[in-house]
């Protein structure tokens, strides 16, 4: 499936901004069953310095700083990309939790994709005792991993409140918890701070959803901003699978994965410091459209 994917980010200052330098994270970049075809990143005002790198967890980072004066900041991603399906084992012959948690604590890897760096607790998604037994239900003793972190996904898409504004980039995993509601940030990284509590390699995922969907599907919730879902390590042999837990699903061929890392903090589309005074309004608009495609006329 190939997708023409949208985003505009504004920044609205209620006062001019002297000097400005940020971290992007809004530059897709290649990964298993995801090719980008075309990309651009376009920066408004144009910044004095611009650098591109990629991060520990291979994610595209773009560095800019910015010495005009400004009210407002505008950052355009426009991208096509191709994305296919990945092998994915059903999930009641995927291993016990148990013997995967036993794997992922006696791994002596250390590359970007080891589970090593995703079972303990990071900047923003500490180990909750409450958070751990709520995931803990659906973890039998014995029972597959992938059945069990599907089963956790519908729990929390059944028992939290999608409630765009009740919660901010700021709001502590525990109180997010608590209080049963907030956006696909929050329930990602509650049903992280679950997995990682039960021992589990557990990390977040930062993307984009089809803004429109097939014919007779309902509509995905977050799929007009960035969306966020888990990435569960389930073995060697299965690897990392996503589970979208706001909608209570699998990743695939909807999902388009544009960061991942520990938690929100390692993904963060826009990070960075700023000198003004004020607050600022944040707007972001997104569109994933599917290209259509003609079709075959022969072997290809």
């Amino acid at each position: 499936m190939i997708y023409d994917v949208r985003q505009v980010t504004t920044y609205r200052y209620a006062a001019p901004v002297a000097t400005a330098s940020h971290v992007l994270r809004l530059s897709p970049v290649d990964r298993p069953g995801q090719r980008v075809l075309s990309m651009a990143l376009d920066v408004e005002p144009a910044p004095a310095e611009r650098t591109e790198t990629r991060d520990f967890f291979g994610n595209g980072l773009t560095r800019i700083a910015l010495h005009t004066r400004h009210e407002a900041l505008v950052l355009r991603t426009t991208a096509r990309i191709d994305v296919s399906p990945l092998p994915v084992p059903e999930p009641e012959v995927t291993p016990p939790w148990e013997t995967v948690r036993e794997l992922a604590w006696a791994s002596a890897d250390l590359t970007p994709t080891a589970p090593v760096h995703h079972l303990f607790p990071s900047r923003r998604v500490p180990v909750v005792a409450d958070i751990t037994a709520y995931a803990a239900e659906s973890f039998a003793r014995g029972r597959p991993i992938l059945e069990s972190g599907l089963e956790l996904a519908c729990r929390i898409k059944a028992d939290f409140a999608y409630a765009p504004g009740a919660t901010d980039v700021t709001t502590p995993v525990a109180q997010a918890f608590a209080q049963r509601h907030g956006v696909c940030q929050d329930f990602s990284e509650i049903m992280i701070a679950g997995l990682r509590g039960l021992g589990l390699a557990a990390g977040y995922v930062s993307g984009f959803l089809r803004t429109e969907p097939p014919p007779g599907q309902p509509r995905l919730e977050g799929a007009d901003a960035t969306h966020a879902w888990v990435s569960l390590w389930c073995g060697p042999r299965a690897g990392w699978i996503g589970l979208d837990p706001t909608n209570a699903m699998r990743a695939g061929l909807d999902h388009i994965v544009l960061a991942v890392g520990r938690d929100y903090a390692d993904a963060a589309p826009v990070d960075g410091v700023i000198i003004a005074t004020g607050d600022h309004a944040l707007d972001v608009a997104v569109d994933v459209v599917p290209v259509d495609q003609p079709a075959a006329s022969g072997p290809v």
